[in-house]
């Protein structure tokens, strides 16, 4: 794990103090929503440009693996995660929707340096990566309308357009990319696009609070209130996974990757559909905002327990092993 990725709630959180500095100036709080979509959009294009499409068959050679985190993260998650906010956000559609889409999208970048942090299988945790990015598009509007389309919260004309413009476009421009390039060419420009995801994140982040500071004050206590929720989400999923990965005779290695792929969220990609899927409801961005500064100190925590869990031999025979 490098400096950036060990600072990365650090640098969320001062984007976040400083957009909310900036709301006070009038020009910017007006002027910086206007920002959001690009720099999104620039972080989402060197996103797909990581993303191995051409490995998708290989998530399919460890079927039980695949198959067991499909199920945690496209069946069991949406269904525990809706069940937690109706209890804490009851009232509070918008931060229901927000948590909501938090919850519903497994990483696709950072899990993995959680998965070597706990000496799971890296190239195990990789092969999920195409499949969980391609559902998790696929997957979202759909839960959305199956689950807030009955209070007329959704409109389809809305999440088409955002889907369209910060999805189906930069991944186009990424696959484009990945053809005109040489070896050499495509690496540097993934290096760089990789290396800047984080400054893009941030600026997005920067421009939100920006633009939004005065209805976060407002809202402030509903906002703060998805710590409780998160916190119970995987704490609830890390005991899951232990006992799931004990039952079917998973390795450790397996069980690692199975952590942090069914813990780790993909907050920046949930954050672009709702600014363009929601508009005038932008307590749902902010609500995805806060997710991850609580969500990366627990993914470290995670990583070190699951290492506990295989030195102390607690819970496990030694075919864990």
């Amino acid at each position: 794990m490098n400096l950036i990725e060990k600072i990365e709630p650090i640098i969320i959180f001062s984007a976040i103090i400083i957009g909310l500095i900036l709301s006070n100036i009038q020009i910017i709080a007006e002027n910086s929503s206007h920002l959001i979509n690009i720099f999104l959009c620039l972080m989402l294009y060197g996103l797909f440009l990581e993303v191995p499409l051409k490995e998708l068959k290989h998530s399919f050679k460890n079927i039980k693996f695949t198959s067991t985190s499909l199920i945690i993260n496209f069946i069991w998650t949406p269904l525990f995660g809706y069940f937690l906010g109706s209890i804490f956000f009851k009232g509070n559609l918008d931060v229901l929707i927000g948590f909501f889409m938090l919850i519903l999208t497994p990483c696709t970048d950072w899990y993995l340096v959680f998965t070597k942090l706990a000496k799971g299988d890296v190239n195990l945790s990789l092969s999920i990566l195409p499949i969980n990015l391609v559902l998790q598009i696929v997957l979202l509007p759909i839960y959305l309308i199956l689950f807030f389309s009955s209070g007329n919260t959704i409109d389809y004309s809305q999440l088409l357009y955002s889907l369209l413009i910060v999805i189906v476009i930069p991944f186009i421009m990424a696959q484009i990319t990945k053809l005109i390039l040489n070896e050499d060419l495509k690496e540097k420009a993934t290096n760089l696009f990789t290396s800047l995801e984080i400054c893009f994140l941030s600026l997005a982040v920067l421009c939100i609070f920006a633009s939004q500071g005065k209805l976060l004050f407002d809202n402030l206590n509903s906002v703060i209130t998805i710590f409780i929720p998160l916190i119970i989400f995987f704490i609830v999923n890390v005991i899951i996974d232990l006992l799931i990965s004990e039952k079917i005779h998973f390795t450790y290695q397996e069980y690692a990757s199975l952590t942090m792929t069914t813990l780790a969220r993909n907050s920046p990609l949930a954050l672009a559909i709702a600014i363009n899927s929601f508009p005038g409801h932008e307590l749902i961005s902010i609500a995805l905002v806060i997710g991850p500064l609580i969500e990366l100190p627990i993914l470290y925590i995670a990583s070190k327990f699951t290492l506990w869990v295989k030195n102390s031999g607690l819970f496990f025979s030694c075919r864990f092993f």
